[in-house]
């Protein structure tokens, strides 16, 4: 079987990397994504092949998309990408094809989407199965109700059903998508989305540091790292303040997208003990080998946080209900705990980094993680079915 999985990551990562994770559990199949972002030095497993259209990325204002190209007009670009995309899509006559997270969000690529959704469904372009990827919490729009609609009609009319990575005993679609009864098309829960550590990472990462046994590791992160530098900066100025002894090392990554002059600032606050990376590919063998984590709230590191098992300390987002809504509903099962503006002054944070080290260490928090290997089986279910019909 042939997969066409379309996912455009213009400002975090998360959406990447829970879109990598499901193409690497269609293993047996043909899968190609496809790429607009920027480049990320991520590897991808031997069955999937990557289609890059010309590169766009979101302003750090949330406005809109902008040319990576200084010689290249935002118009032109997008000119380019559609006709690219249209061209290879014919060429390439998937059995599926999979879309993250649009028509629920991701509307600044309409231009090029909506092309192929409307030359499958006229028959221009080879017929295929159309299915949404969608991650568990949406964030709210000026106009909700005009964007609901419209996201409503475009399932509806183009789309065959919508796999929702999240576990419905803790957060289900309808409480962020107030429409979801006008839906006629299937939705399926299939779990979190959520690698699993290797079965030394601890003890592996923890050598390489030279980490003995009760010494004591603090993980920092800030997911892309387009946001996230107020977080970062008080945790450092907290570790210089831990009263804990053995609490000797603090590993920060800043993300790929960190600005490079308070990435400069961070090291001259860094102290003995404190090293600062933008990224690592082995980030979830990191938390399985801290003894606390502290970080933003985004879909991806907080599955990390679970499937490694580590107490953490979250920072929401405040520019929308996502992150928020999320850790909340996790620190409710004891998972974790939420940060609050407040608590980022660097002594109340020490005291609360210190706390949570000091607790006893928490039972695995009852969550379905197994959503990359429950996607896949449904996709290769539903296919079967629908050759036969």
């Amino acid at each position: 079987m042939k997969i066409i999985f379309y996912c455009q990551h213009v400002l975090g990562l998360g959406h990447l990397f829970r879109t990598i994770e499901i193409c690497s559990a269609l293993s047996g199949h043909d899968v190609i994504l496809v790429t607009g972002g920027p480049r990320i030095k991520q590897s991808l497993p031997a069955h999937v092949r990557e289609f890059r259209l010309p590169q766009l990325q979101m302003d750090g204002e949330f406005k809109g998309l902008f040319s990576t190209d200084p010689h290249v007009t935002l118009e032109r670009l997008k000119e380019k990408r559609q006709l690219r995309f249209l061209s290879f899509f014919k060429k390439e006559a998937p059995d599926v094809f999979m879309i993250e997270l649009y028509p629920f969000g991701r509307k600044a690529f309409r231009f090029e989407l909506d092309p192929v959704l409307e030359g499958i469904r006229a028959r221009r372009l080879p017929e295929c199965g159309v299915v949404c990827s969608l991650r568990d919490i949406l964030v709210e729009k000026e106009d909700q109700e005009r964007h609901e609609s419209r996201a409503v009609a475009t399932l509806n009319s183009y789309f065959d059903a919508v796999l929702v990575h999240a576990d419905p005993n803790l957060v289900q679609l309808h409480e962020t998508f107030f429409r979801f009864d006008k839906i006629t098309i299937p939705v399926v829960y299939t779990g979190y989305i959520a690698q699993q550590p290797g079965p030394r990472a601890r003890e592996s990462i923890r050598n390489r540091l030279g980490i003995v046994r009760d010494d004591v590791l603090i993980v920092a992160s800030a997911g892309g790292g387009s946001v996230g530098n107020p977080l970062l900066e008080s945790v450092i100025q907290a570790f210089n303040r831990l009263k804990i002894k053995n609490a000797k090392y603090l590993q920060v990554f800043t993300g790929p997208f960190f600005d490079p002059g308070s990435f400069l600032h961070l090291r001259d606050l860094a102290g003995d003990g404190v090293c600062i990376e933008k990224f690592v590919p082995d980030f979830l063998s990191y938390l399985a080998a801290a003894d606390l984590s502290v970080s933003m709230g985004g879909y991806n590191t907080t599955m990390n946080i679970l499937a490694a098992g580590v107490p953490a300390l979250i920072w929401p987002f405040s520019e929308n209900q996502e992150q928020r809504l999320r850790a909340e509903r996790l620190a409710s099962c004891a998972a974790l705990r939420v940060l609050n503006d407040q608590d980022l002054v660097p002594d109340r944070l020490a005291g609360v980094m210190e706390m949570m080290i000091s607790q006893p260490s928490r039972g695995a928090v009852q969550i379905n993680l197994d959503g990359a290997e429950n996607t896949a089986k449904w996709i290769e279910d539903w296919a079967t079915q629908r050759s036969k019909a």
